[in-house]
């Protein structure tokens, strides 16, 4: 999905300046590749979304900052730009379902790496376009399920759990002595995920939908991120105290939680 001719991607840009298509969903596409973005823009629209195009990473962060999309598709491989710090400088100024399209195909660590940095799913071309509204349908389907448990976020922007303060609007984690505890997007999204339902069982399906990581990428994601999570938080993390593991079903977080508005 790279493009060498500038003249293309210009009228690509102009011919889909606003949302196309009579759909309800909009959905924003950032690639650079002209012909290939122009038949995804037609195939989108017959199945009842509303596209527009930003042929660069700049074109693409106004676009957040003024339309709100519903969805973005982005093309880690637009021009020179490196795909990672794509998805951080979209993550900090949104919170918007994404989609990475990657050329690095069977590449499990760059994928974790997208899914850490805040992307919904990590895909490899080629994917049929077929596949691709599956995944973009599959996609806003989590974040709804996601969406009512965290409705009280608003009213609850400061959790306490032990010795432990999480603040959600800074997105930020104090720990027993005061000091900041650093959090990826993914360690963020998976205590979140926990503290919304603390002393239950979780399963590995349920946490890799709260989380927002694509569970087709490998079951193995979940445990790798509790045990990096439990690094942060455990003083043993050989003998979890906060987040234990529960045979046949997945991981429960034992403590209570404190709801400090």
């Amino acid at each position: 999905m790279s493009y060498d001719i500038q003249t293309d991607s210009t009228q690509i840009a102009r011919k889909y300046s606003g949302y196309s298509g009579g759909g309800s969903t909009r959905v924003l596409i950032i690639d650079g590749d002209p012909e290939s973005t122009d038949r995804l823009v037609d195939y989108l629209n017959r199945h009842d979304f509303r596209v527009r195009v930003a042929c660069t990473l700049q074109d693409g962060l106004r676009d957040l900052a003024t339309r709100e999309p519903d969805l973005v598709i982005l093309d880690l491989h637009v021009g020179q730009s490196n795909g990672l710090k794509m998805l951080r400088a979209i993550r900090s100024q949104s919170d918007v379902p994404m989609i990475a399209i990657t050329r690095d195909r069977g590449d499990e660590v760059y994928c974790v790496l997208c899914l850490d940095l805040g992307a919904d799913d990590c895909v490899a071309e080629p994917i049929g376009r077929r596949e691709l509204v599956a995944r973009i349908r599959a996609v806003l389907r989590r974040r709804r399920a996601v969406q009512p448990a965290r409705g009280n976020d608003k009213n609850h922007r400061r959790i306490r759990f032990g010795d432990w303060l999480l603040d959600h609007r800074l997105r930020t984690l104090a720990g027993p002595t005061g000091s900041r505890v650093d959090l990826s997007n993914g360690d963020y999204a998976l205590l979140a995920a926990f503290l919304d339902a603390p002393q239950r069982p979780l399963s590995r399906e349920y946490l890799l939908q709260a989380a927002r990581m694509h569970e087709d990428i490998f079951d193995r994601t979940v445990d790798v991120m509790v045990h990096r999570l439990r690094r942060k938080l455990e003083p043993d993390p050989s003998e979890p105290r906060l987040i234990k593991t529960e045979r046949g079903v997945g991981y429960v977080f034992v403590l209570a939680v404190e709801y400090l508005g």
